[in-house]
């Protein structure tokens, strides 16, 4: 964990939003296509509902997620030609705890 990276990916509002929005994605999108596909939220939510969320431009949102996730704080998966991010947890908690501690 780099607290610095995490502490730049959240400084921006539309990232932090994110942070919300995949947090408890099912308050924010709508679940009957995944589970159309035999998908859930537990997979993570596509890039491209996350962008019509946001009304952002999808290269700008694929910059955004990218940097999330090299801040450690967003796992992505693949399946077939989508991507779905996750909140990586893990990592959450222990900038919590790094929050606590240094703070």
């Amino acid at each position: 964990m780099e607290p610095l990276l995490i502490y730049k990916a959240l400084s921006n509002e539309t990232r932090s939003l994110i942070m919300l929005w995949l947090k408890n994605p099912e308050e924010f999108f709508d679940e009957k296509p995944y589970l159309q596909q035999g998908l859930n939220f537990g997979i993570g939510v596509c890039v491209g509902d996350i962008q019509a969320k946001a009304g952002l431009a999808q290269s700008v949102i694929s910059s955004y997620l990218l940097t999330m996730q090299k801040a450690g704080l967003l796992e992505s998966e693949r399946i077939g030609k989508w991507t779905y991010y996750r909140r990586n947890e893990t990592t959450i908690q222990e900038f919590s705890e790094y929050l606590k501690e240094k703070l």
